[in-house]
């Protein structure tokens, strides 16, 4: 067993429906198939097992990390990874209820069909985010509708899936709709004040579920991330200019902004809230965010 390879499976078995974990040893045995040697940990916030603990500890000693869980619990076990003395290869099995950034690589929502991409899919490096001191898989984003994510109740999620997420937006719709932020951005070629309802640096064209920029051209590996500035509406007129260009993925409507960047500065007048893939991102009045560049190498199911 001495010259097989460490895989550290880490299972978050309450993500998403609650199903992650359920064919591990299909999984486990489809490693060892492989040449590996299978290390299999629950994650259990608020003990010795967490993801960064972990991940911490088989720094130097791990060739593969299988994170099965949601976005928030792989975001989680990156950071990690980005702290490592050396970064092995990742592989990513959903458990989630919405599964953007799987979705984009080409990795399937079912287990067994994501683990069999785990062991025999092809590794792609892709483009990391860093906002202020924490890392992210496919999104940064302040305003209406940003903390539906993670603050839409768990065992609602269990339950219904992507259907928590609608439902908790158009609970909050009233709100969300009178939010605005006055906020100075800066990237390389772009200077813009205003007021917004919503921002985001993303690396997917799908966030919460919704489509956003499935008519661009997103690429996970080319060191840049689009950068979704939606500016206030002023009344009834202007917001169903805004849903109906959001609706139709229309990124160049006069209430848009949108630019690819490898850098971008948010300056607010208050504290703004973030989310980060999904989960509290903290508050902060200036948030710096940059593009790391094929910073991680994960199993896909991508070709070529």
């Amino acid at each position: 067993m001495a010259d097989r390879k460490k895989a550290l499976v880490l299972i978050n078995r309450k993500a998403g429906m609650g199903k992650a974990g359920n064919e591990v040893m299909q999984f486990v045995e489809k490693l060892g198939a492989k040449g590996y040697e299978p290390i299999v940990y629950p994650i259990i916030p608020g003990t010795e097992l967490t993801s960064e603990k972990l991940v911490a500890e088989y720094d130097t000693e791990a060739e593969l990390i299988v994170c099965s869980g949601g976005d928030g619990t792989l975001n989680h076990v990156m950071n990690a990874m980005m702290n490592m003395e050396k970064r092995p290869l990742l592989a990513y099995i959903p458990a989630g209820s919405t599964n953007d950034f799987a979705r984009g690589l080409g990795i399937p929502s079912g287990h067994l069909a994501a683990a069999e991409i785990a062991v025999e899919g092809e590794p792609f490096s892709y483009d990391v985010g860093k906002m202020n001191d924490h890392y992210f898989n496919y999104v940064a984003a302040f305003g209406a509708f940003s903390k539906v994510s993670y603050a839409t109740d768990q065992e609602l999620k269990n339950v219904l899936g992507y259907a928590a997420y609608v439902i908790s937006a158009i609970a909050e719709l009233p709100q969300n709709i009178g939010y605005n932020c006055h906020m100075k951005i800066v990237t390389e070629d772009l200077t813009e004040e205003g007021d917004y309802i919503f921002g985001a640096v993303c690396n997917s064209a799908s966030v919460g579920g919704m489509k956003l920029l499935e008519n661009a051209d997103v690429q996970q590996d080319d060191g840049k991330m689009e950068l979704i500035l939606i500016r206030a509406p002023k009344n009834i007129g202007e917001i169903n200019l805004i849903l109906t260009a959001l609706a139709v993925g229309d990124v160049n409507s006069n209430f848009i902004t949108f630019r690819q960047v490898n850098k971008v500065t948010f300056y607010s007048d208050e504290n703004t809230s973030w989310t980060i893939d999904g989960e509290y991102g903290g508050d902060a009045r200036t948030t710096e965010i940059e593009v790391i560049d094929k910073a991680i190498t994960i199993m896909t199911g991508k070709k070529g």
